[in-house]
Formats: C-alpha cells, structure tokens, sequence
C-alpha cells in the first residue's frame, strides 16, 4: 500500500501494517518525488519574466552611472536592435547580422570599462554571449617576446574570453612597434579570430580618441569589422561632483559644505593641463582615497570619536589633497 504523506507511514508503522524498513523506503520515495517535483523546468512564460526582469536590472545599472547620456542611448540603441532581430527571427523574417564588435574612444576613467561589464550582462541575457563574462587585456597579455610567442599568447587569451567579451585597452599599441614588432602578428590572430569564432566572442577595442583613429586608418581593414563606435565624452565638473558623493556614500562618508567647495577648486584642471592626464573618476577615486587617509590622521589626534567625526571629511582633508 502506498501512503501520501510521512505521517500516515509512521502511523502504519507504529500500528504494526509495515515494517520499519518499508516505512523508511516510502519515506525516501515521497521525498525524491518532491525534489523532483520541485527541479521541474519553470515554464517559458515564467522564463520570459524572469528574463525581463533580469533585463530591467542591468539597464537600472546603466541608468545608474553618472553622466554618459550618449553613451546609455547607444547601448538601449543596441538592446533594441537585438530584441527586435530576435522577434523577427521568430516570424521568420529577415533579420540582420549580429556584428557587435565595438571601438570606445575617450580619456581614462570615463566609464569605458564599467559599460563593457553592462553590455556583457545584456549580451548574456539576451542569448547573444553564453557567459557574458569581462577579459580586460593590454599589450603585454598578447604580445610575446619571440616568433610564435605572440600568436600562443593572443590565442590563450582568445580562448579564456570565449563565451563574453575581450576588451583590450589601449589596443592601437599593439601597431606601435613597425613592419618587425610582435604586435602586428597579435592583431592578424584576433582578426581570425573575429570570423572563426564570431559568434562566441565580441570584441572591443579602446583607448584615446585621437590614438584609436590614427589606429584604425593606418589598419583600413580594421574599421569595417568594427561597426560599433562609442565616444566617452569628459564628464562636466557638476558630474565630477555628483560621482565624488556617489563614492563617498557606498564607503559611508560625507563631505561638508566646506569640503565641498575645496573639491570643486580641486576640480578644476591646472592651466596648461592636458585633459588625458585628468583621469576624470579615476582622478576623483584618488582625490577621495586620500582625503580618507588624511581624515585618519586627524582624527587620530582626538582622544574621542563620534559617528559623525568618522563618516564626516572637511575641507581641510582636502585641501592637503595635491
């Protein structure tokens, strides 16, 4: 006889219907039926939502960053020309071809990286990436030191980044060395690359914007097999700012009105100054760090803290920031 539930077992069991061992191997039945029952696949409407709300995450994520307007437009630009080739696709219409590799132009730290995580996760969801995973590479990741070092150098790399994204920075000093440097050997691997394994790798260059298009001209073959160009435009000194407390709160640090003005002075580039040598948020991570430190050393002459001496920075942490 079969019992729906562990308690009827224990009651045939103390009544003297089953053995103890029957009722143990019952017990262990019903238990394999709900762990079954619970592995059981979500429905492909289930699945859809779940996708979507996956979807709303990761573009909350992109609206979250600070600034780069034209850049969140490409990249919705993007998903949308995705989701639309895919509802096509289900219609069997004619769809277009799905070439994603990028080129990001701009100075440091003007968010290149960040968006190249983002568009992996959206590549991922939407099917595009199996991994949707980031491969951050310079020159000497791929350039070896002798002939065929390059090209087992640039292949390793290739293949660890199968499946997500391989973003090289910096990637015209790859051409900087002549007909005889390494770099050239690296650049005929990754073009390969490109149209053997076009649909497990996206691939996206960046780097200064006068740099990568002196690249892409002395490589005219290059240019067409990039059709993605995204410019990462100086943030303004109102988004210096609003980035300044942004990293502030997720460390639990405040600024004070005072502390607040010395930043903006800060802010403001030296005459002369080339604004590569900025480093946008890069230079505001840096300013910030070291206000932190110089904080601690304040308060380190006090023979008492409050909360609010330690999540609070002044001016004068600043101002001893150069």
């Amino acid at each position: 006889m079969k019992y729906i539930c562990p308690q009827e077992v224990i009651t045939a069991i103390a009544a003297g219907d089953i053995s103890a061992l029957d009722g143990f191997r019952q017990m262990r039945d019903m238990d394999q039926r709900m762990d079954a029952a619970m592995r059981k696949p979500a429905s492909s409407k289930q699945k859809a939502e779940d996708s979507s709300k996956k979807m709303e995450e990761i573009l909350r994520e992109l609206d979250a960053l600070i600034g780069l307007n034209e850049v969140k437009k490409l990249v919705r630009e993007i998903y949308a020309f995705l989701e639309i080739q895919k509802r096509r696709e289900k219609e069997h219409l004619i769809t277009e071809p799905l070439v994603l590799h990028m080129i990001f132009k701009g100075n440091p730290g003007t968010g290149k990286t960040t968006v190249a995580r983002i568009l992996g996760k959206i590549f991922c969801e939407m099917g595009v990436l199996s991994r949707g995973h980031l491969l951050e590479v310079e020159r000497a990741d791929l350039v070896g030191e002798y002939i065929g070092h390059t090209a087992q150098k640039t292949r390793e790399q290739l293949k660890k980044a199968y499946g997500g994204i391989l973003f090289i920075d910096e990637a015209y000093s790859l051409a900087r060395g002549g007909e005889k440097d390494f770099g050239k050997e690296s650049i005929d691997v990754l073009v390969k690359a490109m149209e053997d394994h076009k649909n497990e790798l996206i691939l996206i260059l960046a780097g200064y914007r006068d740099e990568m298009d002196g690249f892409l001209q002395a490589n005219p073959g290059l240019h067409s097999r990039f059709p993605i160009h995204i410019n990462f435009l100086d943030y303004t000194q109102e988004e210096l700012l609003a980035i300044s407390e942004q990293m502030c709160n997720k460390r639990q640090y405040r600024f004070t009105k005072e502390a607040k003005l010395a930043l903006l002075k800060l802010l403001i580039r030296p005459s002369g100054e080339k604004e590569e040598h900025f480093g946008n948020a890069r230079t505001i991570r840096n300013i910030i760090e070291r206000a932190i430190r110089r904080q601690a050393v304040r308060l380190m002459a006090k023979q008492v803290t409050t909360r609010e001496d330690l999540v609070t920075l002044e001016a004068e942490d600043l101002l001893e920031v150069k």
